[in-house]
This record gives structure tokens, C-alpha cells and sequence, in this order.
């Protein structure tokens, strides 16, 4: 029962809901932080005895805008953490931010608290189009926190938006430059996908085509001095995010929070946990080993080959592809040239 798991804990309240946003979150101008604190402290006691005070070596807070959160929410949940768990001495401790909603004098108060890692939601370094996004923050206030951050020597990844109406390739190579000229160790580039019930999928976009978003994506690759490690991650190296790279892996982890969704391990048997809380249910090796070859096929390393992938994995189809699969050790990938069409080759990898 010891097998370590990491910790996802969801924070669904923002200032106001981005144009693109189809993730589980509320805008919400009085958010009561006693009642949702205490929510999730009772579902950290509740996995604390379930897992037997499993090792944890990652903890996210994911959003929504978890940079809302007060201190003093942080710091007890922090504190319940690591008395219902075996918190790693060098546990990576990330929280997403919105620029517009972190000062300062509150960064200094997370990062005394145990936070190592700041997520900040960039999304671009051009005012019209944060106004565009539906961002409540503009350029400076990007740049404010990204030195902020930088002076506390902890470890900073920011997020960026591309592919969005009349975008050209030249844009992205700009975004690009600025991002090689401030010195950032960890980008996420997404590219900007029209959701259901959204703002943006009420409106008539005028949507780069598919051969410009696949020149934009090659562009990113080719002017970022940052190597790619995940399709839409690029990090020096030692500076990737262990917490996904973990999830991306196939290791266990447990979703708190309502919308936040996890992977349990318990005694030889996956579990889904969707939702939070105390609701799972068993998942059979099969169903999980093709989430982890949809996962792991996203990243520079691939996935593992286990006894369960290789029960699932066509082998034949592999091999006869070298020009867009290649195994190394334990492992199959991508080469650039797959990781283009990579939806298709998962379609036909899987038995």
C-alpha cells in the first residue's frame, strides 16, 4: 500500500471566466474559503487513512485561479498534507497563477510556506490580445511577477496562448523571441482549441487552418531555446514539471477537490477517481494501459513498456514505422515527424 502517489488539489474560483475556458471553475467575487478549506481538508484525512500515509513526491494546485487562495488557506492545507502523508523532502509544490492576483508580499508568504514552483498564466505579451482572451491581467503585470519569482529562486514555467484569429506564423515567432530574451526555464505553448459552451464558440472566428497551426507548431520548436519534453512543453533541462512528468509516466495520483479527477493505486488495483472526494471505482489494467500509452506518447521519453502495454501494444505496426515510432530501452516514442499526427498513431498502436 506504500506505492507513492502524487497530490492534484483543484481550486475552482476566478475573478472572472476566460473566453476559451472550458475547465471546472466559477467566477465568484465572495468565495467563502472557510467552507471550501475545510472541504478539502476532510477529503486529505479521508486518502490519508485510505492510502496508509503514502509517500507523496508532487503537489499541484490546479484552477481555476489557486493564487486566489488566501495564506492562511495554503498554509493549512499544506500543514494537513503532511500530516496525513509522507511529504518527500524535496516534494516539488506548484500553484497556477493569474498575474492580476499575486503580489509580491503574497508570493513571499507562499513560497515561506512550502510552494517551490509558480505556474503563471501568461497566455501572450500583447495587451489586445489579453483583452481578446477574456485575461483580467496585461503585459507588465506578466512581467512584474515573472521577476518577482525570479528573485525568490524558485522555479517559474509560464503558459501562452497561440493560433488565435489572423495569428501568423511571424506572431509566434515573436511571442517566441520574447520568451528567449527574458530567460524563461519552462513554457507551455497551447495552441488555442474553440470549446463547447464557451464565448468563443458563439462567435464567428476566423481560425488559422490546420497546415498554418502545424507551421506555427514547427516554429515553436525551431526558435524556442528551450528543448521540447511533452507536446506543448519546453524546459531546460532539470527544469521540467515533475508533477505532470509523473501523471504523463502512469504513476498514481489523487485528485482533492470538487471537479479534480485521480489515478488511486490500492492493493495490486487501479482505481478512477473523478470529481473528487470519495468516489472511485475500479479500472481494468487494460483501460489503464491505454491512458498511460495516450499520455506517455505525448512526451520526449514515451512510454514504458510494461508487461500490460506490451499485452496491448502492435508491435508490428511499430516497427514497421521507424520513421515516426523508435523504441530505446524500455521505452517507445515519437520522432518529430509522428508527433504530428501522433492522434492517428495512438488509434493504430493500440491492439
Amino acid at each position: 500500500m506504500k506505492k507513492t502517489h502524487n497530490i492534484y488539489i483543484h481550486v475552482p474560483f476566478c475573478i472572472k471566466k476566460c473566453n476559451y475556458c472550458a475547465f471546472f471553475s466559477h467566477a465568484c467575487t465572495n468565495t467563502n474559503w472557510d467552507d471550501y478549506e475545510n472541504k478539502i481538508i476532510n477529503e486529505i484525512g479521508y486518502w490519508g487513512k485510505k492510502l496508509e500515509k503514502t509517500t507523496v513526491p508532487t503537489i499541484f494546485f490546479g484552477g481555476g485561479t489557486p493564487s486566489l487562495m488566501p495564506v492562511k488557506t495554503f498554509a493549512r492545507i499544506i500543514s494537513e498534507i503532511r500530516k496525513n502523508f509522507n511529504v518527500s523532502d524535496n516534494a516539488e509544490i506548484t500553484i497556477e497563477s493569474n498575474p492580476k492576483t499575486l503580489d509580491n508580499n503574497k508570493l513571499t508568504e507562499f513560497c515561506e510556506i512550502g510552494m517551490n514552483r509558480l505556474s503563471i498564466g501568461v497566455q501572450s505579451f500583447n495587451d489586445e490580445k489579453l483583452k481578446f482572451l477574456g485575461r483580467i491581467h496585461n503585459a507588465n503585470d506578466a512581467m512584474i511577477l515573472i521577476e518577482n519569482a525570479s528573485k525568490h529562486k524558485i522555479r517559474v514555467s509560464c503558459d501562452f496562448i497561440y493560433g488565435l484569429p489572423d495569428e501568423t506564423v511571424d506572431d509566434v515567432i515573436h511571442t517566441c523571441e520574447q520568451i528567449n530574451q527574458i530567460g524563461i526555464t519552462h513554457c507551455s505553448m497551447y495552441e488555442l482549441t474553440i470549446e463547447p459552451d464557451t464565448p468563443f464558440s458563439t462567435m464567428k472566428l476566423n481560425m488559422p487552418d490546420n497546415a498554418t497551426m502545424a507551421t506555427m507548431y514547427t516554429a515553436i520548436g525551431g526558435t524556442l531555446n528551450l528543448p521540447r519534453y511533452e507536446v506543448s512543453n519546453y524546459a531546460t533541462n532539470g527544469y521540467e514539471c515533475r508533477h505532470n512528468q509523473n501523471v504523463w509516466d502512469g504513476e498514481p495520483y489523487i485528485g482533492i477537490g470538487t471537479g479534480a479527477a485521480g489515478r488511486i493505486f490500492m492493493n495490486g488495483t487501479w482505481y478512477e477517481q473523478m470529481g473528487g472526494g470519495a468516489l472511485f471505482q475500479e479500472i481494468s489494467n487494460h483501460d489503464r494501459a491505454v491512458e498511460r500509452i495516450i499520455t506517455g506518447m505525448r512526451t520526449t521519453r514515451g512510454t514504458r513498456i510494461d508487461s500490460d502495454i506490451e499485452k496491448i501494444l502492435n508491435l508490428e505496426f511499430a516497427k514497421s514505422h521507424p520513421d515516426m515510432l523508435v523504441f530505446h530501452g524500455d521505452r517507445i516514442s515519437t520522432t518529430d515527424s509522428g508527433i504530428l499526427v501522433l492522434d492517428d498513431l495512438i488509434e493504430k498502436l493500440v491492439k
